[in-house]
């Protein structure tokens, strides 16, 4: 009885340390703590203002767009997924490398290795006394040196997927870069317009609000019929609630400029405009040549041809898989067992191995193959017309644009005009108040009105120009100020404006 308890007791204590690890494994789950998120918060925006050079003054069109590409958040976000996806492409290629494994062992048992021959005769186990053929603990290295076939064809396969998938991250870097241009200039030509309209928008609220009391004063001394003086205020109150709209529209912009080119939130961030007006340089192109542009460069169209490639990589993948495994391998190992003569020792091998049932799966995975070579080709013809197709209508918006900025520029002017005539006219006592804020009204909503289609006519600008796969020169942007930058991309925005194509090679580092 006691025999058996003892031999039950390592049984025991393993029971128990297996429910004690059990139990030390339960993990609660922990909540967030305000003073962590608080913490983290305050260490993530002081990183994000980190290394950045502050503004020195008013903020132009070309520095605004160079802070955004060197310190815009999402923009650094897309850099480091292309750098992820280098990473992926160094790696793999160490994979395609043979093995070389240094390995260590120790083993150790409570009683002696004990052995006993039978006889292959008659079954009965030999008289001789029993063996010990090893030490009670024994320690083993070696050092293997192995290389599969097999293993290096499917590493290079995957080595030139990573490498595509590597300029697939550099060609959605592009398209970043693009959309974030087109943002910079939309937010900043709105921008443009809550300064340039910001104190006349006041002034007008101002004098409708005046007015409002006057026509509320006279109405409680009657001084005028109570239908007309609720008239009056009816029509002041229809364009207090306008000019309110308007204000209320502005009081956003200059927030998204500054968050797109990382500046301060609360700062106050002037801006100047550009000289000179959008013109129609673009549409003397012929769209034919805009089209062998963007076929060459745009940034969706190359990415499909990318995936294109790696569709047919993992067909060939596909194929190796059907091949035997042909592996080789060379250890040198060493044992301090005493029982053994030859404590050291070397081993060699050759390998080869076929998964005969895997031969049953070939044609269904040829067919997935060739189903994702099909898919890749098709989603490639797709991408491509609708480049084509981009590239028309976006011509045609431009010229739109453009059109509609003509007639709103116009339309500000003669506002412009009128209201300057109505202020002469009420200074001289023959036009109401309201006359003059009716018209004030109107010429800050056909300013604005004109910022607006100013806007459209840069946003449809750079719709274009990322359709035709266009982006500053500027390689190594890291690396440049922001005075260099700005200067950079001052130039490639000349450029453009002229309607003038940079060669294809031009994109951005």
């Amino acid at each position: 009885m006691t025999n058996k308890l003892k031999g039950t007791r390592p049984g025991l204590t393993l029971m128990a340390a297996a429910l004690l690890l059990g139990g030390c494994a339960s993990i609660e789950p922990e909540p967030l703590q305000p003073r962590d998120l608080l913490s983290t918060s305050t260490a993530d925006r002081t990183q994000a203002q980190q290394g950045i050079e502050p503004l020195a003054g008013p903020l132009s069109l070309e520095e605004a767009i160079a802070r955004a590409i060197k310190y815009n958040l999402e923009r650094r976000a897309r850099m480091m997924e292309e750098a992820v996806a280098a990473g992926q492409l160094d790696v793999g290629n160490f994979e395609m490398l043979p093995k070389l494994v240094a390995a260590a062992g120790y083993r150790s048992r409570d009683k002696e290795l004990i052995t006993r021959s039978k006889n292959s005769v008659n079954g009965q186990f030999s008289d001789a006394p029993p063996f010990i053929s090893s030490d009670k603990t024994a320690t083993t290295t070696d050092l293997t040196f192995s290389w599969s076939l097999l293993d290096f064809g499917q590493s290079y396969y995957a080595s030139k997927q990573n490498a595509n998938r590597a300029l697939i991250a550099a060609e959605r870097r592009r398209k970043a870069l693009h959309l974030l241009i087109q943002d910079v200039r939309t937010a900043f030509w709105r921008a443009a317009s809550a300064q340039k309209l910001k104190a006349e928008v006041g002034a007008a609220i101002a004098a409708a609000e005046e007015a409002l009391a006057d026509s509320r004063q006279a109405e409680a001394e009657r001084l005028r019929s109570p239908l007309d003086a609720l008239r009056y205020q009816r029509q002041l109150l229809e364009n207090l609630r306008l000019l309110e709209a308007i204000d209320q529209e502005l009081s956003t912009a200059r927030v998204e400029l500054a968050s797109l080119a990382n500046l301060p939130l609360a700062g106050g961030l002037r801006v100047v405009e550009p000289q000179g007006l959008p013109n129609l340089d673009w549409l003397n192109i012929p769209v034919e040549q805009m089209e062998e542009r963007a076929i060459a460069q745009n940034a969706d169209l190359r990415e499909s041809f990318y995936n294109a490639r790696i569709a047919r990589d993992e067909t060939r993948r596909a194929l190796l898989r059907l091949f035997p495994g042909l592996s080789f391998n060379y250890a040198a190992k060493h044992s301090d067992d005493s029982y053994l003569i030859n404590q050291n020792w070397q081993e060699s091998g050759i390998q080869l191995s076929l998964n005969m049932l895997g031969l049953l799966s070939a044609p269904a995975q040829m067919r997935l193959a060739d189903a994702g070579i099909a898919l890749a080709d098709q989603r490639r013809v797709a991408t491509q017309m609708a480049v084509l197709t981009q590239v028309h209508i976006a011509r045609l918006q431009y010229g739109n644009a453009y059109r509609q900025f003509e007639r709103a520029d116009t339309i500000a002017r003669v506002d412009e005009s009128i209201a300057d005539h109505m202020l002469k006219r009420e200074q001289a006592q023959t036009q109401t108040k309201l006359d003059r804020v009716a018209n004030q009204t109107s010429a800050i909503l056909s300013q604005l009105r004109r910022y607006q289609a100013l806007a459209q006519v840069h946003a449809a600008a750079s719709k274009l120009q990322a359709t035709l796969g266009m982006e500053p020169a500027i390689a190594g942007s890291d690396d440049m100020s922001v005075a260099s930058l700005a200067e950079a991309i001052g130039a490639a925005l000349k450029q453009w404006d002229e309607g003038r194509l940079p060669p294809p090679a031009a994109t951005e580092g």
